[in-house]
C-alpha cells in the first residue's frame, strides 16, 4: 500500500517532514525512544523507516511524541523538553500510561565524555550503558548522604533489561568482525548539513587545570599549548561500554569531573536524565559525546554527537535478537 498523504501534526503528537501513513492503534507501539533536546529529537526522527500520523491529543498527557517504525518495531519517540532526572521520571510515567504496550526502550542523546588513560574517548564517540559487578550501569552521582569521609551514595539503579543486554553482546561481536551497521545509518544522516561532522569543528582536549578563555563560546581564544597531545585517530567513531554518571547539574569543570569519576570507580560520561528513568522504565542509555565535561563545553559538536547516538540506537533496535519481537501492524 502506498504511503498515505502527509497531514500536519497537531497537539502533542508530531510527525517529521517525511511522507507518513495512518497511525497504528496505541497498543501496537512497543518500543519507547526517549530524548531530551530538540537536536536529539531531530536525529531520532531521521532514524525512522516510516513515520506515522499523529494520534488525537490527550488532555491528560502533555508529552510530545513522534510515532513511526524502526525496522519491524512500531516506536514512539518522546522528547522531554527539559533536562534533569525529575523531569525525565515524570515524562516517562505519562508515556507509560498512554502507551501501555511500551515495555522496552532506549534513552538516546548527548553526554559529556570523561577522557582518561584507560579509555580514549573522543568527540562524536558513542557511550553505551553496561552493568558491572558493582553497578547497574548508571550512577546518580549527586544523590547521597554527607559523611566525614565524603558523600555516601544512597539507593541503587536498575540495570538495562536483559533483552537489550543480550542484543548488545551480539552487536559487540558483530562489530569485532567488522560488521558495523550504525555507520551506514550515520553516513546517511551526515549527508544533511545539520549533522555533518565537518560542521562540528576541531576535536581538542585541554589539560584539566586549564580553563576556558572568556570572550567567546567557542575556543578560538584558548591557547593551543594547553591542549593534550593525543594519537591521531582520524574520523573513526568508536563505541565504549561502561558506567554513565547521571545528575541534575551540568558537569563543566575538568578537575571536578576527574574527581567524581575516580570516586565512582571510573565513568565514561556525564548526563542528566538516565537516573530518573532506570528504576521505572526498562531502557538502555546511549550517549553521543559532544564535549569533555569541562569549562570548554559548547554546542558545536551536539548535532553530530546526537546523530552518532541515534544511529547506534537504530542498529540495536534492528537486531533480531531482541525478544520477543513486537507485532507489526501494517498491510
Amino acid at each position: 500500500m502506498p504511503p498515505a498523504k502527509r497531514i500536519p501534526a497537531r497537539g502533542r503528537f508530531h510527525a517529521s517532514s517525511s511522507l507518513s501513513r495512518p497511525s497504528s492503534p496505541v497498543a501496537d507501539y512497543t518500543i519507547g525512544w526517549i530524548c531530551a533536546l530538540p537536536i536529539e529529537l531531530a536525529a531520532a526522527q531521521e532514524m525512522l523507516d516510516e513515520v506515522h500520523q499523529p494520534l488525537p491529543q490527550d488532555a491528560s498527557d502533555p508529552n510530545s511524541y513522534t510515532l513511526g517504525r524502526v525496522g519491524e518495531r512500531n516506536t514512539v519517540i518522546m522528547v522531554l523538553g527539559r533536562t534533569g532526572t525529575n523531569s525525565a521520571a515524570s515524562a516517562v510515567a505519562r508515556m507509560k500510561s498512554t502507551f501501555t504496550s511500551v515495555k522496552l526502550g532506549v534513552m538516546v542523546g548527548i553526554g559529556g565524555g570523561v577522557p582518561s588513560s584507560k579509555v580514549d574517548i573522543r568527540l562524536g564517540d558513542v557511550v553505551v550503558c553496561e552493568p558491572s559487578k558493582d553497578c547497574g550501569g548508571v550512577i546518580q552521582y549527586d544523590l547521597g548522604k554527607t559523611r566525614p569521609g565524603g558523600v555516601e551514595r544512597t539507593g541503587f539503579l536498575n540495570a538495562p533489561p536483559e533483552a537489550l543486554q543480550s542484543a548488545l553482546a551480539s552487536l559487540k561481536a558483530d562489530h569485532l568482525k567488522g560488521r558495523v551497521g550504525f555507520l551506514d545509518h550515520l553516513a546517511k544522516l551526515s549527508n544533511q548539513p545539520l549533522f555533518a561532522r565537518d560542521k562540528a569543528g576541531p576535536d581538542v582536549l585541554y589539560n584539566p587545570v586549564y580553563n576556558h578563555e572568556e570572550g567567546e563560546e567557542n575556543c578560538n581564544n584558548c591557547k593551543e599549548e594547553h591542549s593534550v597531545r593525543r594519537q591521531t585517530r582520524g574520523e573513526h567513531v568508536m563505541v565504549h561500554y561502561g558506567t554513565i554518571a547521571s545528575g541534575n547539574q551540568v558537569m563543566r569543570d575538568a578537575k571536578e569531573r576527574d574527581k567524581v569519576s575516580k570516586g565512582l570507580g571510573g565513568v565514561l560520561c556525564f548526563e542528566m536524565e538516565a537516573a530518573g528513568v532506570m528504576n521505572s522504565f526498562s531502557c538502555l542509555p546511549v550517549r553521543g559525546i559532544c564535549d569533555y565535561s569541562d569549562s570548554h563545553k559548547n554546542k558545536s559538536w551536539q548535532p553530530f554527537a546526537a546523530g552518532t547516538a541515534a544511529a547506534y540506537a537504530k542498529e540495536l533496535l534492528l537486531s533480531k535478537r531482541i525478544k520477543p519481537l513486537p507485532q507489526i501492524a501494517w498491510t
